[in-house]
């Protein structure tokens, strides 16, 4: 699980802030080592190159700062750039009024409550931050159906499409005791959207028995729809079992282009990593019980995989009902205070989608 890295020394100067923000925003714009005569010349610090030669040697010895052996600059370690995201960078920032009026309208523009949620949530994500962008579907505690599609694929063969509250689709192929057309699916399709609709799993369960006799002595449609439903049941229970389902990600590309991975390599360790359902699942139940942005800083994320990416997630939904995430993915070296503004953004928006889905 994450753990948080510490500074091993008290809290900063004015002055010492001042060079780490320099060091660390130089970086994550150069990518290079960064001395003290470049300090000086890029940033007004207002002292001469051998004070910070100096103080640049003090964060150094309090862990915030290390070298490469090949160069003269320092870079910053994992505690550097946490000290820099909670103590010394303004954060949080949104988009800028514009690019929020945009995203909104691209929101308004998909399917309510649809998979396209989520992907458009990890796009934007990404081309705002250059970066991946994360997003996981909200999971309801219990999930409860939305709608249910039948279609003939042969004569005892039928495709079940069954879309849950939250924009969730699970499909799956169903064989049938006895030949049906697409008449009889269409027919019980029909039946089942009329009873079924917002229920959940254990309220399928309580209610078949009534449903079947309410059929009457139909038998091939009291069967035919006993099977859907079982089926259906035990997709939504499955689904409920689940601590993560799915996560929508993209801009895979934009983290290929850092000079931290030029190696492919690095990257697909990184994302197999990300595949590991218990270890996202313990990141989203951190993130989601606090309700807060939580940044997650090399290291500090629990795979060794994951020790030269940082994580910027946020929760959202509604506690009880139903919670997923939203997020970016980068190298350490990241523009934090763009990434937790933007992820704030695409949270509260999410925010509202949800409440105005159990409205």
């Amino acid at each position: 699980m994450a753990r948080r890295m510490r500074p091993t020394s008290g809290p900063l100067d004015a002055r010492a802030r001042a060079i780490l923000q320099a060091v660390i925003d130089d970086y994550v714009t150069t990518a290079s080592p960064v001395g003290s005569q470049a300090l000086v010349e890029r940033y007004s610090l207002g002292v001469s190159s051998a004070t910070v030669r100096g103080i640049l040697a003090d964060l150094e010895s309090a862990g915030l700062l290390t070298h490469p052996h090949t160069s003269a600059g320092r870079v910053p370690t994992d505690a550097g750039y946490r000290t820099y995201v909670e103590s010394i960078v303004e954060l949080g920032a949104p988009p800028p009024p514009v690019e929020q009026l945009m995203i909104r309208h691209q929101f308004g523009q998909v399917e309510f409550a649809s998979e396209q949620w989520f992907r458009l949530a990890a796009t934007t994500l990404a081309s705002m931050t250059r970066s991946a962008g994360l997003a996981t579907a909200a999971k309801p505690v219990a999930a409860r159906v939305r709608r249910i599609d039948l279609v003939a694929i042969q004569e005892r063969l039928a495709s079940l499409i069954l879309v849950l509250r939250e924009g969730t689709i699970k499909q799956g192929l169903i064989a049938l005791d006895l030949p049906v057309t697409q008449a009889d699916l269409t027919r019980v399709a029909n039946l089942l959207n009329e009873r079924l609709a917002a229920l959940t799993a254990a309220d399928i369960v309580d209610i078949l028995p009534l449903l079947e006799r309410a059929l009457g002595g139909d038998d091939k449609t009291r069967n035919l729809t006993h099977k859907i439903a079982e089926r259906i049941i035990r997709t939504v229970a499955e689904f409920d079992a689940l601590r993560v389902e799915e996560v929508y990600s993209d801009g895979l590309l934009n983290v290929m282009e850092a000079p931290e991975f030029a190696q492919s390599e690095k990257l697909r360790r990184v994302f197999t990593a990300l595949e590991n359902r218990a270890y996202l699942a313990d990141l989203i139940a951190v993130v989601t019980e606090t309700g807060r942005i939580h940044v997650f800083i090399g290291r500090e994320n629990g795979p060794a995989e994951m020790g030269e990416v940082s994580l910027v997630l946020a929760p959202y939904g509604q506690a009880g009902r139903a919670v997923g995430v939203v997020g970016v993915l980068g190298p350490t070296r990241m523009a934090y205070a763009q990434a937790i503004g933007t992820v704030g953004f695409i949270s509260g928006l999410m925010n509202e989608l949800v409440d105005h889905l159990y409205a």
